[in-house]
């Protein structure tokens, strides 16, 4: 399975290691729809690469883009393509009969409200699943995939390439959020 991630990019960082494109980066985590610290470090990805990179460009809706937004902790944002090897089981929570067996409703995996999410991702992770497969509340049709630590051994980078302007995928995130080109 091909997956995206966007991310602040040391380009000399292995790709294990903070700043690199399979870190998972526990330490900054808690806040996260599916974080549970204690537990388990997860990777936020994407089945489409325009997910996350609206994702990371979402806080500055009605804004002209300056050089700064395409930047997180002085590092550049960057597109990994992460391959995850076959066989990882992944609770898909975009099928009925799936949210209909463990009590859920589309309405409690859509929910910003942490308290909801982080206990059905950890509910998830204490029965042996890898990650976990949702729709992205920007639009229902773009699938997010969120990865727990477990299956770090089974993933492998492809290419990976600092965000600017001029890239399609920047283009149309930016076009999606009305973001102005300044």
């Amino acid at each position: 399975m091909i997956l995206h991630r966007c991310f602040a990019w040391d380009r000399r960082a292995a790709v294990a290691e903070p700043g690199g494109a399979l870190w998972f980066p526990r330490p900054f985590q808690g806040d996260g729809r599916h974080d549970n610290t204690e537990r388990y470090g997860c990777l936020y990805l994407a089945e489409a690469a325009l997910s996350p990179v609206i994702e990371q460009l979402a806080r500055f809706r009605g804004t002209a883009l300056a050089p700064g937004m395409l930047r997180r902790q002085g590092l550049p944002l960057a597109l990994a393509t992460i391959e995850l090897a076959d066989g990882a089981e992944l609770v898909d929570l975009d099928r009925p009969e799936v949210l209909a067996a463990r009590g859920l409703r589309p309405s409690m995996i859509a929910t910003r409200r942490r308290e909801v999410t982080q206990p059905q991702a950890l509910a998830i992770y204490d029965r042996g699943a890898d990650g976990l497969r949702w729709w992205s509340t920007f639009e229902s049709s773009w699938i997010n995939v969120t990865l727990f630590d477990r299956v770090a051994a089974r993933l492998r980078v492809g290419d990976v390439r600092a965000l600017d302007g001029r890239q399609p995928v920047v283009a149309e995130a930016l076009a999606t959020l009305g973001l102005a080109v300044g």
